[in-house]
């Protein structure tokens, strides 16, 4: 019996969109960073999506090994993705807090609370950025396939 090509191509396009999305994640994140249009903390990013839902743009929760004892932390990523979900906002997931924090912090990546980073939409009549738009499909395809909070690996520096 012979393999199935599609199949393999499906599966080797998956992977490369895993690799991919990974690499335009760090990109769109430093670009957002360098304009200003990034807010770090759970608390901040509750503030903006509680008064302004509609300037975000997309939202990344990281975990860590803490996540997993922090009852507290756990109700408000359900919260945020709630909120996300019901304001059509493009959430993932990663799992290297102090990776996220190196890339929207300063170098020493010594931010107490990276465990939600929001991008917020550029000024009007700006330049868009392709590596959100990038990121927003590549929600949207994880959506069509049941993983509403896809998990992305950030890449190495």
């Amino acid at each position: 019996r012979l393999a199935d090509p599609i199949a393999g191509a499906d599966k080797h396009l998956e992977s490369d969109a895993m690799l991919n999305a990974g690499r335009t994640l760090k990109e769109a994140l430093v670009n957002a960073h360098a304009d200003g249009r990034v807010t770090v903390g759970v608390y901040e990013c509750a503030k903006i999506m509680n008064d302004d839902p509609d300037s975000v743009a997309f939202c990344v929760l990281a975990t860590d090994d803490a996540f997993q004892c922090d009852v507290a932390l756990q109700i408000h990523f359900t919260l945020i993705q709630a909120f996300c979900f019901d304001n059509d906002i493009s959430i993932v997931r990663v799992s290297d807090t102090q990776r996220l924090a190196e890339i929207v912090g300063d170098k020493s990546g010594d931010l107490e609370d990276a465990h939600c980073v929001l991008i917020t939409n550029p000024a009007e009549g700006s330049w868009e950025d392709p590596a959100l738009e990038k990121l927003h499909l590549f929600c949207e395809e994880s959506c069509r396939l049941n993983d509403w909070v896809p998990e992305i690996t950030l890449p190495e520096r």
